[in-house]
């Protein structure tokens, strides 16, 4: 199920995408960088937040037609 993440407010956003970008824990980059970074993608529109009910998580896709080239 696709979000609208632009109806969320601010910290709840953060909260959601700082657990994506957390999730895996390999990358050792700054996490804030990290996390503006996808925000910066999700206001661009080349990827949306969706929420998985099979697994009850949220994960940061690129936008269906999008292949990267953004």
């Amino acid at each position: 199920m696709r979000i609208p993440h632009r109806q969320l407010s601010s910290t709840v956003l953060r909260a959601v995408v700082e657990e994506f970008v957390t999730r895996d824990g390999t990358d050792h980059s700054s996490v804030d960088q990290r996390i503006a970074d996808v925000i910066r993608q999700l206001d661009a529109g080349s990827v949306e937040l969706q929420f998985d009910t099979g697994t009850a998580t949220c994960n940061i896709l690129p936008c269906e037609g999008d292949l990267g080239s953004r």
